[in-house]
Formats: C-alpha cells, sequence, structure tokens
C-alpha cells in the first residue's frame, strides 16, 4: 500500500492510463478484424487508411512496440493489394 500522497496519484494516474491503452488497443484490434473480413477492395483502401493511423498511435504512444505496428501495417497493406 502507498505511504505518500505522491505515491497514492501515480496509483491512480496508472489505473487510468492502463484502462484507456486498453481500450485503445481493443479499438485497434477490432478495426484490424474487420478489415481482415472486408471483400471489397475500395473499402478495404479506406479501412487500411484508418487502421493504420490507429496503429501508429499506438506505437507513438509505446503500447505496441513500432516494429510490430511496422509488421501489422505491411501485412495488412498485402492483404488489401491482393484483394480484386
Amino acid at each position: 500500500m502507498a505511504n505518500h500522497k505522491s505515491a497514492e496519484k501515480r496509483i491512480r494516474a496508472n489505473e487510468a492510463k492502463r484502462v484507456r491503452n486498453r481500450y485503445q488497443h481493443k479499438t485497434t484490434r477490432t478495426a484490424i478484424k474487420n478489415l481482415r473480413s472486408a471483400t471489397s477492395k475500395s473499402e478495404a483502401e479506406g479501412l487500411l487508411k484508418d487502421v493504420s493511423s490507429m496503429i501508429d498511435k499506438l506505437a507513438k504512444k509505446n503500447i505496441i512496440h513500432w516494429k510490430k505496428a511496422a509488421n501489422q501495417k505491411s501485412k495488412l497493406a498485402k492483404l488489401v493489394n491482393k484483394l480484386s
């Protein structure tokens, strides 16, 4: 248990950040699933732009590693390019 006021504040702040990060990560994963299930190329290209932006934001905030973000974006781009 925290003994200092600043430590108690840090605990509260960390919990708030954890919840926010979890929400953003889960939202991005759902968007990726929607992109993977897209059938038309035009729809997938629109989704790819939004999903890439979401992935970049996660990497910028260190929610995911920047190399994982690059790998995900690359694989999703390949998937969209393969659609006809």
